[in-house]
């Protein structure tokens, strides 16, 4: 009897610990969709937090942009000395690695490489080409014989390069070709603060160093017309030259421009690469910054006060000086009471030609223009 009433409780244990029996039609079904469920709704946020996370990083990066953008012209306001660096593009060497010492291995054989002292603690890179006709004999030879050579009967051109890179820049090189072809000594020169020339940078600088290699210049060229080619920016520091020039009362045989401008100021609010030319208060901020450094090239200006011929080339694609600026120029000069006994030309390109900023140099035309 004892054991009956033990087994009985014992069943009675189990069966009381045992899980009830589920409804097959709802209660298992509800138990298998539980997991489901919460890997549907952790499916749906990982998306959510993911878009949400993208978009935080994007404000983030759209408002530090804005950031840096509105906070650069109040940089550029308190440093005026990073808008010259802006003008000047010193800094940027194009090409690198090359030897400027070593003109021939821009495929220049028939150049030399000078170096000049215009001022004390200043030392400025020079090249001379001289003409093809003279290539054979100028091999080997030493600056001596080159300097002797600008007193033969052949015209001279000083080359005034623009801002950034090099004397040795390719399409300079182009340029040098052509002329030295043509007939024409090329004497170039990299200002002081650029290449391999010792100094710092300024209007003033170089143009008292266009003024030093072009009194070298006369010194040994004799008689022979020397003229001044002047290219973007160079096309500043080649007016300042020739208005000394002139009123020291020895004025070139011409001036050349290649893609000038009116002044910087004009040249700075019309350049394709000013984005904050539509910012509140451009000139407060930029321009004024490059006139309190000293900078200028007022071609404007300058060309009131020059007497000789002058010949100004303008491609009409010209994407960094536009076109308008070198045909305003060209009638500011053209009505100069200082023209009224001398040529003043201007020829443009058209835009079909693709010469931009720097291929002039590709125009078939250009030997008979310069001619």
């Amino acid at each position: 009897m004892r054991k009956r009433n033990e087994s009985v409780t014992v069943e009675h244990e189990r069966a009381a610990a045992a899980p009830a029996p589920l409804d097959k039609g709802c209660s298992l079904r509800h138990s298998l969709r539980l997991p489901a469920a919460a890997a549907a709704d952790t499916g749906m946020k990982r998306p959510l937090g993911r878009r949400y996370g993208l978009w935080f990083r994007l404000r983030k990066l759209i408002i530090w942009l804005l950031g840096v953008y509105i906070a650069i012209p109040f940089l550029v306001k308190l440093c005026p000395a990073i808008q010259a660096k802006l003008v000047f593009l010193n800094f940027v060497r194009v090409p690198y690695f090359i030897d400027l010492k070593r003109p021939q291995d821009q495929g220049l054989n028939h150049t030399c490489n000078y170096y000049l002292q215009p001022e004390e603690d200043v030392t400025i890179g020079v090249w001379h080409t001289v003409p093809a006709a003279l290539w054979k004999n100028a091999r080997g030879k030493d600056q001596l014989w080159f300097e002797d050579a600008l007193g033969s009967s052949h015209p001279v051109i000083l080359y005034l390069h623009g801002n950034a890179g090099t004397r040795g820049g390719d399409h300079r090189v182009e340029l040098y070709k052509v002329l030295s072809s043509l007939g024409y000594h090329v004497v170039t020169f990299d200002y002081r603060g650029w290449g391999d020339s010792i100094g710092s940078p300024s209007e003033r600088g170089m143009t008292y160093d266009a003024l030093h290699v072009f009194d070298w210049i006369k010194a040994r060229s004799g008689d022979n017309p020397v003229y001044i080619w002047g290219h973007s920016l160079g096309t500043g520091v080649a007016t300042n030259l020739v208005r000394r020039l002139c009123e020291r009362e020895t004025p070139p045989d011409a001036l050349i421009l290649e893609s000038p401008f009116t002044n910087i100021r004009e040249e700075a609010r019309s350049h394709p690469f000013s984005i904050y030319r539509y910012f509140p208060g451009f000139d407060w901020f930029f321009l004024d910054p490059i006139t309190t450094s000293g900078i200028k090239f007022a071609n404007d200006e300058n060309v009131k006060y020059i007497s000789c011929s002058l010949l100004i080339l303008h491609a009409e694609d010209d994407p960094v000086v536009p076109f308008h600026l070198g045909k305003k120029l060209y009638n500011i000069a053209a009505t100069s009471r200082s023209f009224r006994d001398y040529k003043v030309q201007f020829v443009p390109f058209h835009t079909d030609l693709g010469y931009r900023h720097k291929y002039i140099y590709r125009s078939p035309e250009l030997p008979r223009i310069l001619r």
